[in-house]
């Protein structure tokens, strides 16, 4: 008895799934890049506005394209106080803060999308103060680009670029491999795929292609700059390198030695959710390094401990850091061990 009620319920439960989601299952989605300014998640085509996204945001898209819409997913991170349990339309959670809240691609991240008091989401994990969270809709075909080389390496919606077996090969139609060229327009350089900038090249500027990852190419330019404006490299110690590159090739840094200007937030505890550290090692939760947003943590050994003391959180500090993961397994920010440490200031 209690098995026919089950069965005749499951058509029930079957056909609310199919209209709260979209026909796009996630292993089989491709990564776009939002391109433009105000745009905007729909809850069908054409239809309701749910959220708005982050200039140049990644996310996930299907194969699914109705009247120029495209289905796509929302997949990102939820501060969790500002969300409250609901069982609204197949959902489990909503949104509560007055104003709306902001989802990431990380806890703590880069910012993904803005999303509006009521907002309802699917939660799929959570971090601490953090929800993992998930929503499916529909966007314009036009304010989407495909996006090849990225690579979600610190769960989904957490972009680090680098190669994925069979996806990144070289395009044998490009520009051969150590081969001279320049650049076709005036353009940006990056100091790694989706990384920060490294200043503007200008046109017909000759360089090397030196390699290649779907839609980057690594290239080798050469000139000239005044004495007077090169900073002196201590011995052992890397200058100027990114996080983003860690990320990239994080084999390439471990052991390195690096100097970073980071913003200092918070001394904390590794616990088990931080499986590339010691536990109970303390280390320091940081922004950085600047000119970059993203998060790095710097374990400080004992004999360091009484250096860290007393700074001040948001201030600012200049450390000499030893590479230990370029890229750590859960939320793939950078880890480094403190050998010396400089706040603002002070010698």
């Amino acid at each position: 008895m209690q098995s026919s009620q089950v069965l005749s319920a499951l058509p029930v439960v079957i056909c609310l799934a199919s209209f709260v989601t979209p026909p796009h299952p996630l292993f089989a989605q491709q990564r776009y890049r939002v391109t433009g300014k105000d745009v905007w998640l729909y809850q069908q085509p054409g239809g309701k506005r749910l959220a708005q996204f982050s200039d140049s945001a990644m996310l996930g898209g299907s194969d699914s394209v109705q009247n120029d819409y495209r289905s796509v997913t929302l997949d990102g991170w939820i501060f969790a106080a500002s969300t409250g349990s609901t069982d609204r339309d197949g959902f489990d959670l909503a949104v509560t803060k007055g104003g709306g809240e902001n989802v990431r691609t990380a806890p703590a991240g880069a910012l993904l999308a803005h999303v509006p008091k009521g907002f309802l989401f699917s939660k799929t994990g959570e971090e601490r103060r953090w929800a993992h969270v998930r929503r499916a809709g529909w966007m314009r075909v036009t304010e989407l680009t495909p996006v090849d080389s990225a690579e979600t390496a610190a769960g989904p919606g957490g972009l680090t670029p680098g190669p994925r077996p069979g996806v990144n090969l070289p395009d044998s139609t490009a520009i051969p491999l150590d081969s001279a060229t320049q650049a076709a327009r005036r353009t940006e350089l990056y100091r790694a795929p989706e990384g920060p900038s490294a200043g503007v090249v200008a046109a017909t500027l000759p360089m090397r292609v030196i390699s290649r990852s779907g839609e980057w190419t690594r290239v080798q330019l050469e000139g000239w700059v005044k004495t007077a404006d090169i900073a002196t490299t201590p011995p052992g110690v890397l200058i100027g390198i990114s996080s983003a590159e860690l990320r990239a090739d994080p084999a390439r840094y471990v052991g390195q030695t690096v100097r970073w200007t980071l913003q200092y937030i918070a001394l904390e505890k590794a616990d088990e959710l931080r499986p590339d550290m010691p536990e109970g090692a303390d280390y320091l939760l940081t922004r950085g390094p600047f000119p970059e947003r993203g998060f790095v943590y710097v374990i400080v050994p004992d004999a360091r401990r009484d250096s860290v003391t007393g700074l001040v959180p948001l201030s600012r500090i200049t450390i000499t850091a030893r590479v230990r993961s370029g890229r750590s397994r859960y939320i793939g920010n950078p880890i480094v061990d403190l050998v010396s440490i400089e706040t603002e200031g002070q010698p």
